[in-house]
């Protein structure tokens, strides 16, 4: 049974900006699909078991964004 779960990200502003968020947050173990909404931020992950917040923020950090706080 996969989980989705929708984080804010902070900072991107072009289409590079989201292929560097799908990349590093799609190297996640379990990680199924990713999709960006660059209007609002609004990141949509789909992962086989629910990531721990460190994971994610650290994901998004490598590709040089912020996690907004939920």
């Amino acid at each position: 049974m996969s989980v989705t779960t929708t984080y804010t990200v902070t900072g991107m502003t072009c289409g590079h900006c989201v292929q560097a968020v799908t990349g590093e947050l799609s190297s996640l173990p379990g990680v199924e699909d990713v999709q960006v909404d660059l209007g609002t931020g609004a990141v949509t992950v789909t992962s086989a078991q629910p990531l721990t917040p460190d994971a994610v923020r650290a994901a998004v950090d490598e590709a040089g964004y912020e996690l907004a706080d939920a």
